[in-house]
């Protein structure tokens, strides 16, 4: 499914969401004093920080590694593919400007979920798409939306998405974090980053900071 087709399709589907689980009462604005976390994993997450970086609503994205068995991993050791982690974002927003729903939407969008263990040509387990859930009602928010997608056949081949709990989160060596605005002209940013930040930001263009 196209980028555009699928974006209308998962608008739709929040919309129903929404009205599915009203109770009828009368919507007043949310006044959160906090902010919230969604950890995604679409790939290298110098990719995934560069987009999500542009929403509004979103305040800060932090990379690193989520979803391993090894504690304080070195961003080399990852690279192995024998710790178990997955290149991941915390992505922390605010609530009240911006719901998870729209955020998973950016998730499906900004990435093929049906690539097992990879994204383009960077391969490993450490490449996997990934939704490091919050609580339960992050959870069923997510695969609500996997299996609506997969019911329609949005994509050629099932979504392969895994949908853990979030346990553990290490933050990436200094380097990593800002990278494409801190490196923009490196050969990836420019080859690889670049367009697909480019085809996000026309997806999203009126939910841009």
């Amino acid at each position: 499914m196209k980028k555009i087709t699928l974006l209308l399709f998962l608008s739709l589907t929040i919309c129903l969401s929404a009205s599915a689980h009203s109770n009828n009462k009368p919507n007043h604005p949310i006044k959160s004093t906090h902010l919230d976390t969604a950890t995604f994993a679409t790939g290298c997450f110098w990719c995934t920080e560069a987009k999500f970086q542009q929403l509004r609503g979103v305040v800060k994205v932090v990379s690193g590694f989520s979803g391993g068995h090894v504690a304080n991993p070195s961003y080399e050791q990852v690279c192995t593919g024998t710790t178990g982690h997955a290149e991941a974002c915390n992505i922390i927003y605010d609530p009240t400007k911006i719901s998870f729903e729209l955020l998973l939407q950016a998730f499906f969008v900004s990435h093929d979920p049906t690539q097992l263990n990879r994204q383009g040509n960077d391969v490993g387990t450490q490449y996997r798409s990934a939704i490091f859930y919050h609580g339960a009602i992050q959870k069923q928010k997510a695969n609500y939306y996997i299996a609506k997608l997969n019911a329609v056949k949005a994509y050629k081949k099932p979504i392969v998405t895994q949908v853990v709990p979030y346990t553990a989160f290490y933050k990436a060596e200094n380097y990593h974090q800002n990278y494409f605005n801190n490196n923009s002209h490196q050969p990836y940013c420019e080859n690889v980053i670049q367009p697909e930040l480019d085809k996000f930001k026309a997806a999203f263009k009126d939910k841009l900071k």
